[in-house]
């Protein structure tokens, strides 16, 4: 088997990572919405469209999919009567309001929100079943094992960039662009250029799907500790009723093969991209422990926004939450940031890639 598998669909692959992405980004302002028509939904002024719209979203995603595509740059989905052009987000309107108005454009939000999910719970329904202890385990001895591609961070980049755009030519930016527009984000900000790094570097470990993953699902999606229950607060937990840890004597249990109180690191995290990389950097940088806890769990949703798994929370982990809080926007909302002119910056970066990075990495 060669070591890099080129007929892999990249495309496919940066397509359902965008519509994860989607998910979350929009399910946060989908329940404050959902929150403020709850507030209205008795009340004898509410409108038929208030509640038709709140029993729509309360029903469960269709099956199948639609060629609707997610709406990358979401309005405010509550708005005062008489003012649509209100910029208030959901959580500054005003209780006391007796009439909400639903505009058209937000109700398709609504709407393409619900694609995205009905879309994003099959790859979850696939991932939640084959993600067990074993399966974990197993993918951590083939990559310690495997042939290694030899080269730089920034010739992994271009690398990236050529085996996912290969697949669409048409497609509007370069991988390297979407990954500069994490890093110059952060730069923007004033933050560390370790920082500034991570953001140009965490995603880098989709090399993973052509270097040996088995499909989309142990690459990319949100992901959780194996080895113990699995969380009511993961995506779609339902969805994890096959999977056969959830019925193992010791891997259905609250702690499984852990201790509470061990510490986050001791967990064995879902494989995939966040993993992948979290290993090649902890090898191969000198980044510090917020860098290496932003690449390792920027994904894991559970834990940094839903609070989930904190009994295994040790002392310190506090700062490695915050720092994975603090880089998560960076994560999820640069990706309509204006397109980054590749030169104007690369020997910047690739000065931080020297500073941080042996020149050639194992990858």
């Amino acid at each position: 088997m060669p070591l890099v598998s080129f007929e892999r669909d990249g495309r496919a692959l940066d397509a359902t990572s965008d519509l994860i992405d989607d998910v979350n980004v929009l399910k946060p302002r989908i329940n404050a919405a959902l929150s403020q028509l709850s507030k209205h939904a008795n009340n004898a002024n509410g409108t038929s469209t208030n509640a038709n719209l709140h029993a729509t979203l309360t029903l469960s995603p269709p099956t199948g999919t639609s060629d609707l595509q997610p709406t990358p740059d979401v309005t405010p989905f509550l708005t005062r009567a008489n003012t649509p052009q209100s910029s208030s987000p959901p959580s500054e309107v005003d209780p006391s309001d007796d009439k909400i108005e639903v505009v058209e454009e937000e109700v398709k939000v609504f709407r393409d929100y619900a694609n995205a999910c009905d879309r994003v719970k099959l790859f979850y329904a696939e991932q939640h079943v084959k993600q067990t202890y074993e399966f974990n385990l197993a993918a951590r001895a083939h990559y310690h094992s495997r042939e290694k591609l030899k080269m730089g961070v920034w010739e992994a980049m271009e690398k990236l960039n050529t085996l996912v755009d290969e697949s669409d030519p048409d497609t509007d930016l370069s991988q390297i662009e979407h990954l500069l527009q994490t890093a110059e984000s952060i730069r923007r900000d004033g933050k560390p250029d370790w920082m500034q790094l991570v953001g140009l570097v965490h995603d880098l470990g989709k090399l993973l799907f052509f270097l040996g993953a088995e499909g989309q699902w142990d690459v990319v999606g949100d992901t959780f500790p194996v080895g113990c229950a699995f969380s009511d607060l993961n995506i779609y937990p339902e969805t994890f009723e096959d999977n056969v840890d959830s019925t193992h004597p010791v891997y259905k249990t609250k702690c499984g093969v852990y201790e509470e109180g061990c510490g986050v690191e001791k967990l064995m995290i879902s494989w995939g991209h966040d993993e992948y990389m979290y290993l090649v950097a902890s090898k191969f940088s000198t980044l510090p422990k917020e860098a290496l806890a932003m690449i390792r769990f920027h994904s894991f949703y559970p834990w940094h926004r839903e609070n989930a798994y904190s009994h295994f929370m040790a002392p310190g982990d506090e700062e490695l939450l915050a720092a994975v809080r603090d880089f998560n926007p960076y994560d999820l909302y640069s990706k309509a940031d204006k397109p980054i002119v590749v030169e104007d910056v690369k020997e910047y970066y690739q000065g931080l890639i020297a500073k941080y990075f042996a020149p050639v990495v194992e990858w």
